[in-house]
């Protein structure tokens, strides 16, 4: 027998617990917070993502950090299936600070997102999502190897603001509660602007006393720009510009500035202050991309991503460091396969949607 909140009448004013919506408080507040929801539906606001992406144009789109890799890299997927998503792929590396040999899968409908990897040397990392509705994700990862991690997350997206709660080595078993804990939330107070904040509470053991931080962001968005601003609690200030300068080009520039006490401390030293910043544009071009970077220390860097054939994707990338006199070069290929079997499930979906993966 199914069981409804809905199909459950309220409280009436005869009922033991009548009180709890039949008196002036409760009308009042009900009143309020329908006048408050009516007006904020009336703004039309979207929904501004969330805090950890905020600036994704710039450090995700645009900058090279992502994408650079030094040696020699082929990747070899293999899609098993559209609907649902199912592929295997093996990757094989020769270079600095690159495994030489690892295979994940990956996993995916409306509701679920599985992947798993394993690399040469025995480090094995997981992926879990679920969505329960269309609002609320939770989303897992757990490493074992040379140094275990899990982390725990639930994202709740509404129609004008992102809340998230996110856990680092949840731990309760030495009698008291260790680990990171994150929350934030990024609310749009306009059309085109967004305020946020991120409250971080962190204890490494019982041992030692718990420490806490808050961190404050704006977001900025026109027809064909972004700005964000992040103002971090040990001093740390981030900034970004993000311009579509046409349909094909995108440019960015990225600014982190740190201010910190001397060796004196703050009663008997100056303060440090350090900061790097960067630009990069980003070309798109009908079987190509290419990234340039340059930022404060002197290094540039750039990257081209060909698709040479269907299945294929080449990529050459460089940066030259002109203070340390140092140069790198990678090289990689992509290799996408599926069978006649993919090819006649993908003419039999034809039109329908591909599956809302919850990445």
């Amino acid at each position: 027998m199914a069981f409804s909140l809905e199909s459950q009448p309220a409280p009436s004013a005869s009922s033991p617990l009548g009180f709890l919506t039949a008196n002036p408080i409760a009308n009042a507040v009900s009143d309020a917070y329908k006048s408050f929801s009516e007006r904020r539906a009336r703004l039309g606001l979207s929904n501004p993502g969330t805090v950890e992406s905020i600036a994704k144009e710039v450090q995700r789109e645009v900058s090279l950090n992502n994408y650079m890799h030094t040696g020699i890299r082929a990747d070899l997927t293999k899609a098993v299936s559209l609907s649902p998503l199912f592929q295997v792929s093996h990757q094989f590396a020769m270079g600095e600070h690159q495994n030489p040999y690892a295979f994940a899968g990956l996993f995916g409908t409306n509701k679920v997102f599985l992947q798993g990897s394993m690399d040469n040397s025995g480090l094995l990392s997981t992926r879990f999502n679920y969505r329960w509705n269309p609002s609320l994700v939770t989303k897992s990862q757990f490493q074992i190897g040379s140094q275990d991690m899990a982390s725990i997350e639930h994202e709740y997206t509404g129609s004008d603001f992102t809340s998230s709660i996110k856990m680092l080595n949840p731990s309760y078993l030495e009698g008291g509660l260790t680990g990171i804990y994150i929350l934030s939330h990024l609310q749009s107070v306009t059309r085109k602007l967004a305020l946020g904040i991120e409250a971080v509470w962190q204890r490494a053991a019982l041992n030692q006393p718990p420490e806490c931080a808050l961190s404050y962001c704006a977001k900025y968005k026109s027809d064909d720009w972004i700005a964000t601003a992040q103002l971090h609690a040990q001093g740390a200030l981030n900034a970004t510009y993000w311009r579509k300068l046409s349909d094909k080009v995108q440019a960015g520039v990225d600014m982190t500035l740190q201010v910190a006490p001397g060796p004196g401390g703050l009663m008997g030293g100056s303060l440090q202050k350090e900061g790097l910043t960067y630009v990069g544009v980003k070309y798109d071009f009908r079987m190509s991309t290419f990234r340039a970077q340059v930022d404060s220390k002197g290094k540039l860097g750039c990257i081209l991503e060909k698709r040479v054939a269907p299945p294929v994707m080449m990529s050459f990338c460089a940066d030259v460091d002109h203070f340390s006199q140092s140069a790198r070069v990678g090289l990689g290929i992509s290799i996408e396969a599926g069978g006649d079997e993919l090819q006649e499930q993908q003419e039999a979906l034809g039109a329908q949607a591909s599956p809302n993966i919850p990445f």
